[in-house]
């Protein structure tokens, strides 16, 4: 099975095992990422429906491609102007291709468990702080908005 994949602004045809360039995508190599944008698929010259396909991939290694050399040059100006630049790119190795799998439910309960008495316990504290007598806000903002008063000149003394 095939499927069309658009990541990185360019569309790539990929099957089980291939390997390819894309443009970076975060992540540390090992981990394995997934390509939901997926145009179109297909099962030998058979066309099939995209909806709910993921492409699936490791990544092999975070690298950088060829230099490409961007020269300008306007004649008899005494203009040029050479500058480098290298894509950033990451390699990916194709997983599989085919319906996406939901992960189970019961492993994203448990840290869900163990983050709500946590929330408890920083709640008490800042309850307590809640309880202390704040200073009012409000005339500090007034304070800040009015100008002070212009300062008067000495008066001149007649010698």
């Amino acid at each position: 099975m095939f499927a069309i994949v658009r990541t990185g602004g360019k569309q790539y045809r990929v099957a089980a095992g291939d390997k390819i360039a894309v443009e970076k995508i975060e992540g540390a190599a090992g981990d394995t990422v997934s390509l939901g944008d997926i145009l179109l698929a297909g099962d030998g010259g058979e066309v099939k429906d995209a909806k709910g396909l993921t492409v699936s991939a490791e990544i092999i290694a975070q690298t950088r491609g060829e230099k490409v050399i961007v020269f300008k040059k306007r004649r008899r100006h005494n203009y040029r102007r050479r500058n480098g630049h290298r894509q950033s790119l990451t390699l990916l190795r194709i997983l599989s291709v085919g319906e996406a799998k939901k992960a189970a439910p019961k492993k994203e309960a448990a840290p869900k468990e163990d983050a709500a008495p946590a929330a408890e316990a920083k709640a008490a504290p800042a309850e307590k702080k809640a309880a202390a007598p704040k200073k009012a806000a409000a005339p500090k903002a007034e304070a800040a908005e009015k100008k002070p008063a212009a300062k008067k000149a000495a008066p001149k003394k007649d010698a």
